[in-house]
């Protein structure tokens, strides 16, 4: 039983370092369109986010190959929760400008 805790809460902390990670890439995307200094926004949230993951990853895994393929997985499944979210804001904001609305 303590095995399947410690390797849920080892996924959930993927999930964490993957939402992180690729959702500040997604605000830093958003941000440095409107920003007058977009290369230093780019650089330092690819340091900060990179920094952050790495150190998450390292204390996270431990010296133990499963719990590091088990972040791993976590981490990727973030990845495609963020897109799907985002996809899905971008999609509202889409119906929003244009006004129309096909639901009955």
């Amino acid at each position: 039983m303590n095995d399947i805790l410690n390797t849920t809460l080892v996924f959930i902390s993927g999930l964490a370092l993957g939402t992180l990670f690729f959702g500040g890439l997604w605000l830093t995307v958003k941000k440095s369109v409107a920003s007058k200094t977009p290369a230093l926004w780019i650089l330092g949230s690819f340091a900060l986010r990179t920094a952050i993951t790495l150190l998450g990853f390292y204390f996270i895994g431990a010296d133990n190959f499963q719990r590091m393929l088990i972040c791993l997985l976590g981490f990727i499944a973030a990845r495609f929760i963020v897109i799907y979210f985002t996809k899905r804001d971008k999609a509202t904001q889409i119906r929003l400008k244009t006004g129309t609305n096909h639901e009955a």
